[in-house]
């Protein structure tokens, strides 16, 4: 379970900031050393300390293997997923727990779940589905490639199953939990916890369930609460979105170099993992091109550090990639039809590629 290779769909994706702070307390109350958990995660602290920033699904799965070395608990990712309520370090769950029902928490589970963790799905379709069958209902996890990261699905588990305990002990919800992956070393220990049989190596990643769970009516739905967080996870829902596409990715890429005045196409498609040529082909199916991307990126910046009103027009030179100050003014001017020096923004200035 802790393999060196992650297969290619294993590390695709993206964790919130909170999700992964989660586990990354949790792990340091276990007695991880955080320096040398944060460093073999490759990770800086205060990444985490905005709950919405997104981590790389690689970078959190390093940080799951770290946790359990360095706290000599390969079940660790069992006891991660009991710890907490998802609401405690999620919007997603804030959202569920705002819904009346069990039933359609679930629903926005699949909508807002993304926001929590961005996994590779194999089919179109919300990632948790309902599938009845002639021995019953069960809940599946439809997420690709699961035994490239089983630590995900035990977490995963143990939190539908332990939360549903913690506030409805005496609801029925879990009779049978299937995981695809091999029964590891501690394998009793996850039907000590779950309260039910437990088959390993089995075709789906899947609890069945009593169908009665659907219809808990939660302890407090609130329309206000669930409308006021809606609205904002609806925006960051649109950032993710965003970030999938080539141009999203270049410039997430570009954003903590450009700075530098180093950023090259060939430097940007290196960073991504592709070469010059492909990241070309993927620009141009969206209909724009690297020049485009980085020229438009440097507008949007120097206008927000403008308008903030904290940088001089050097700094914000200096800070949007320009070496030089005069290279800066002509620039601008090309994109406001004015100096840097007298920008006032209004209607119609789109500024380029648009």
């Amino acid at each position: 379970m802790t393999s060196g290779t992650t297969p290619p769909a294993a590390g695709r994706g993206s964790v919130s900031a909170g999700f992964t702070d989660h586990l990354f307390r949790h792990a340091v109350a276990q007695g991880a050393d955080p320096a040398i958990l944060a460093r073999r995660a490759g990770l800086r602290v205060e990444m985490l300390g905005n709950p919405d920033r997104r981590i790389p699904l690689a970078q959190y799965m390093a940080l799951m293997r770290a946790a359990q070395d360095l706290c000599r608990s390969p079940s660790l990712a069992l006891h991660v997923g009991a710890a907490r309520d998802f609401r405690e370090f999620s919007i997603a769950g804030l959202i569920c727990y705002a819904a009346p029902t069990m039933g359609e928490a679930l629903r926005q589970l699949n909508r807002y779940g993304r926001l929590a963790m961005d996994v590779q799905l194999p089919q179109v379709g919300p990632r948790f589905q309902l599938v009845p069958r002639a021995d019953g209902l069960w809940l599946v996890d439809g997420r690709a490639d699961p035994n490239a990261f089983p630590e995900l699905t035990e977490s995963t588990w143990s939190r539908f199953i332990a939360e549903t305990a913690r506030h409805f002990p005496h609801a029925a919800f879990a009779q049978e939990v299937h995981v695809t992956h091999a029964r590891p070393a501690y394998g009793d220990l996850c039907a000590a916890l779950w309260k039910v049989p437990v088959v390993f190596d089995a075709a789906w990643n899947a609890i069945r369930i009593d169908p009665s769970w659907l219809n808990i009516p939660l302890h407090n739905p609130s329309q206000y609460a669930f409308g006021i967080l809606s609205a904002h996870a609806d925006t960051l829902l649109a950032e993710l979105e965003s970030a999938r596409t080539a141009r999203g990715r270049v410039e997430a890429a570009l954003l903590p170099i450009l700075h530098t005045g180093d950023g090259g196409m060939d430097r940007v498609a290196a960073a991504l993992g592709l070469s010059r040529q492909s990241l070309y082909r993927q620009l141009k199916a969206e209909g724009t091109r690297f020049d485009a991307v980085l020229d438009g990126l440097r507008f949007r910046l120097a206008v927000a550090y403008l308008m903030g009103r904290k940088a001089s027009v050097n700094e914000v030179a200096y800070l949007v990639g320009f070496s030089e100050p005069s290279a800066f003014s002509r620039a601008f001017k090309r994109w406001t039809g004015v100096s840097p020096r007298h920008y006032q923004p209004h209607a119609g200035q789109a500024g380029p590629d648009a």
